[in-house]
């Protein structure tokens, strides 16, 4: 009777879990759509690419995190964790998994694209605005969620049944039944990401501690040009997010690729629920770090918060920060 009360509490406070993250994921998420697409002052490139990232987000949340709800309220049933398929059937879960890894490459390649971003406004301080226009980023995104998308479609047309992680209660596509794929997708998507992101943010830094040491540079307009880009807080907010977006996914890439390695299946539910769950929780924090990291999101955000509560204050507050209202 014990055993199957804590069971019960189990799955409750899992499926608890889950849902108050589907909520948060969805709100952070329109609210950072929702302020980008209001504000209509002078924004950085930068802001596109992190609307993709908030629309891949608000996916996960939409799409993703419900489907596990009710699965994890139903673990607590016996023989809940010997079934071999997902409650909605195999269609729903193969759909999810490819949902699922289309929506982590555009993550990955987004965050190549800012890292690219941010390396061109560090070294072509002069040429920045001409060469990263507003409507070359949007093409690049736009190009972006159509090759991710055609990209990961092989996972819905291959013969291999996809996985339902029963611990995590959630699909995913099953890497060890199309190996040749899976390394295939890993060096198209994550081969290009990584070194792009790690050469970018190296030479940013760098460059930093060169102004900060004082190296000479005899261009005065370039240096002028490089020290105010330098002084942009998006670089090091950009480069945080990057990083918390791998730290979030450590825990369960680490767990996949030791129980590859050694062979030995980790069966502790509790903490395979988390590595997945902390991973996914990836999609809400972005709003928090673009909160205590950016001025210009700040101001948008007061600016989104003002015309809800009331319009007319709104476009005050707009026309006082030397904003037009119309525009």
């Amino acid at each position: 009777m014990q055993h199957l009360f804590n069971e019960n509490l189990e799955a409750l406070t899992q499926a608890s879990l889950i849902f108050i993250l589907g909520v948060i994921i969805i709100l952070s998420n329109l609210i950072v759509i929702a302020t980008f697409i209001n504000f209509r002052g002078p924004q950085e490139v930068i802001n596109i690419y992190l609307l993709s990232l908030a629309f891949a987000d608000l996916i996960c949340g939409l799409v993703i995190v419900p489907l596990s709800i009710y699965p994890a309220i139903q673990s607590a049933e016996p023989g809940f964790k010997e079934q071999d398929t997902w409650v909605y059937g195999h269609l729903a879960c193969r759909i999810t998994g490819y949902v699922e890894i289309t929506l982590f490459s555009i993550s990955m390649f987004t965050f190549m694209w800012i890292s690219v971003d941010r390396y061109l406004a560090v070294r072509k301080p002069l040429r920045y605005d001409t060469v990263q226009t507003k409507t070359r980023c949007q093409c690049w995104m736009c190009f972006t969620w159509i090759s991710a998308a055609m990209l990961c479609c092989p996972s819905l047309w291959t013969e291999a049944h996809p996985n339902f992680d029963k611990n995590a209660y959630i699909c995913t596509p099953n890497w060890h039944d199309m190996a040749a794929y899976s390394v295939t997708l890993a060096i198209l998507v994550l081969g290009p990401s990584i070194i792009s992101i790690v050469y970018n943010y190296g030479y940013i830094f760098s460059m930093m501690r060169k102004i900060k040491s004082g190296v000479p540079i005899h261009d005065k307009e370039y240096a002028t040009a490089l020290a105010e880009n330098l002084a942009n807080p998006s670089h090091v907010m950009s480069f945080i997010l990057v990083f918390l977006f791998a730290l979030s996914w450590s825990p369960y890439v680490g767990i996949r690729i030791y129980q590859e390695i050694t062979g030995v299946n980790i069966d502790d539910s509790i903490i395979l629920f988390g590595a997945v769950w902390i991973g996914v929780f990836n999609s809400f924090w972005k709003i928090i770090i673009m909160s205590l990291m950016s001025p210009q999101f700040r101001l948008a955000l007061r600016i989104f918060f003002l015309t809800i509560c009331c319009r007319t204050q709104g476009r005050l507050q707009a026309e006082i920060l030397g904003l037009d209202p119309d525009d």
